[in-house]
């Protein structure tokens, strides 16, 4: 699911980074956090088994749990 977010946001004109590192959550969020990106996507195993993802909004922290087409909609404009 990460991997299809990623390849629609590249196609919608937006640069998105995955990470993709065999890391622990927190240290991505982190590094996320020091870039400045301004939207987080979330793709955990609950939330795949769910079909929805976790979109947070990084200059208020504001949290949606949504399907992946409708958060790829709002990152997109």
């Amino acid at each position: 699911m990460a991997e299809q977010a990623y390849r629609a946001l590249l196609a919608a004109g937006v640069e998105p980074v995955l990470d993709d590192r065999d890391e622990r959550p927190g240290a991505k969020f982190a590094s996320l956090d020091l870039v400045g990106i301004p939207w987080q996507l979330i793709v955990g195993p609950k939330g795949v088994a769910d079909g929805v993802v976790e979109l947070k909004r990084r200059a208020t922290g504001e949290r949606q749990t949504l399907p992946l087409e409708d958060a790829l909609k709002v990152i997109t404009g």
